[in-house]
């Protein structure tokens, strides 16, 4: 996500670097190639010559502060303006309704229905609602049934009547249902369209008029660049949606439509995709994402998902064992499977400040864990509870189950072991130890 740009960023804003002063000159060259790293992100050239501008008025007018160098002043005026661009303060969703009704909008291939389980799935538990999805997709096959999937997937009921080919009347049904069963979400899937069919976009139109939802949502394949701001703009000018929903930000998208589609249609991005994972679905926060892209990391959203996985229960009878030394691979494997539900790897790995540039030109594999897995599923109950039994031979006959090598098996019982220490240390008020053993390792 963004990788190409923050590369290019850094190296634009590494210029001012070492001077001991901003001066017009070194400005105007470091803004140049800010300039064009935001073109080859597929900003808009008008929006990127604005904010360009808007940075330079705010470097000149600006004197070097006494602990700020002059390149960490223009990190943090490109960062602030950055954040402007992209919207500036979070927006909420607006669930006042009874039910909230969200009408989701988009183009044909956008991962609309996709997403619509996505928000059903947040609602659900980070907002404790009782969503309600109704299918209005009529036209794509198999659009019906893959709701239905999404829905028994995350436990949410999908609404949805295969005989009606009428989408208005299938939402207004929708709707009536959601009272009937006390759901007070109802999240209204339809067909994607192209902005240019006159026919599909008098329906959605349609649509919007006969429920009335408290939130229109458009939702735009990120990866498509300044054709999904100027979709946008078109759908903006019919429905007059509350906000973007931004999909597919784990792919290898450019980033010009997350920086300039604020600016075009003065509505916010409200959510994000960021994978394949029904829990792959972040709020969209501009000075987060302005840290992300200028390669400072997201420790607060990291730290955000992690807490959004810990489990009291789990972490107590953990902090039992480990303190009677029963730590074993069951709860080495439970704890691979909260990092897991945290998101895609590569995703993960970019949040920590500075691990962009480490991570450059790495394929981080989602199923980095696979052989860990493999390993340990191939040790006895008893093995797993019993680390130290594992000789040689049992050692052989774990590497064969597992597709993997001896030297493999060892490598996880040796990182195993550095772990439980550690978290022997953690559970026995170590702390200062451990941190005077981590600066005696730098």
């Amino acid at each position: 996500m963004f990788d190409n740009l923050s590369e290019k960023l850094d190296k634009a804003l590494h210029v001012l670097k070492g001077h001991g002063q901003i001066t017009e000159i070194n400005v105007a060259e470091t803004l140049k190639e800010v300039r064009r790293a935001l073109l080859d992100a597929d900003v808009n050239f008008k929006i990127a010559k604005e904010f360009t501008n808007r940075v330079k008025e705010k470097a000149l007018g600006e004197n070097v502060l006494t602990n700020l160098q002059p390149g960490q002043l223009m990190v943090k005026i490109v960062k602030d303006e950055l954040t402007q661009l992209m919207g500036g303060d979070v927006e909420e969703l607006n669930l006042k309704g009874s039910p909230s009704v969200i009408l989701m909008s988009g183009l044909q291939g956008s991962g609309k229905t996709t997403f619509s389980g996505k928000l059903a799935n947040y609602l659900k538990n980070k907002k404790t609602k009782k969503p309600l999805l109704v299918a209005c997709d009529v036209y794509r096959p198999a659009a019906i049934d893959q709701l239905h999937v999404v829905g028994e997937q995350i436990g949410v009921e999908v609404y949805s009547d295969r005989e009606n080919k009428n989408p208005v009347s299938i939402a207004v049904a929708g709707i009536k249902h959601a009272k009937s069963i006390g759901s007070n979400v109802v999240i209204i899937d339809t067909a994607g369209r192209l902005a240019v069919d006159e026919v599909m976009m008098d329906e959605i139109a349609n649509i919007h008029r006969a429920i009335k939802p408290q939130e229109t949502l458009f939702v735009v394949d990120s990866m498509t660049g300044q054709d999904a701001v100027n979709t946008a703009k078109t759908f903006n000018d019919i429905l007059n949606f509350d906000g973007v929903i931004l999909t597919k930000l784990d792919g290898d998208t450019r980033g010009g439509a997350a920086i300039s589609i604020k600016s075009v249609v003065d509505k916010p991005i409200k959510f994000i995709g960021t994978g394949e994972k029904m829990e792959a679905i972040d709020v969209f926060y501009p000075s987060r994402m302005a840290d992300r892209i200028l390669g400072m990391g997201d420790v607060v959203s990291l730290v955000e998902r992690a807490q959004e996985q810990f489990d009291e229960e789990q972490a107590r009878k953990i902090q039992k064992k480990i303190a009677k030394n029963r730590f074993g691979f069951d709860d080495f494997l439970s704890q691979i499977q909260q990092i897991k539900k945290m998101g895609n790897m590569k995703d993960l790995m970019g949040m920590i400040p500075g691990a962009g540039k480490a991570l450059k030109g790495l394929d981080i594999d989602d199923d980095a864990f696979k052989h860990i897995e493999a390993i340990i599923h191939s040790m006895t109950p008893d093995e797993r509870s019993n680390p130290n039994k594992l000789n040689t031979s049992r050692k052989k006959r774990i590497a064969s189950g597992s597709g993997r090598t001896v030297q493999d098996v060892n490598q996880l019982l040796k990182q195993f072991d550095q772990m439980s220490k550690m978290m022997k240390m953690m559970q026995g008020g170590g702390g200062k130890k451990m941190m005077q053993m981590m600066q005696n390792m730098k």
